[in-house]
């Protein structure tokens, strides 16, 4: 998956928050956070509702990492 959420996770463990207490804060579905564990896409108005929530940018939850080939290459 060319996406990860580790600044996500990353902003949570700053304010020592659960994964459930973002569930809560931000109106977000079990299957909302099960697919941000596991770097799958989400919509744009759950990722409008974290950036609301932490006052933030895209970029400070959500990073892309490009596809590489077996030689090390972008694709």
């Amino acid at each position: 998956m060319p996406i990860s959420y580790k600044p996500l996770f990353r902003l949570l463990l700053e304010r020592d928050m659960k994964k459930t207490d973002l569930k809560d804060k931000c109106g977000l579905s079990l299957n909302v956070i099960a697919k941000l564990s596991k770097n799958e896409q989400i919509s744009m108005e759950n990722l409008q509702k974290l950036c609301q929530f932490f006052n933030c940018q895209f970029s400070d939850i959500v990073e892309y990492i490009p596809d590489m080939n077996d030689t090390g290459e972008e694709i």
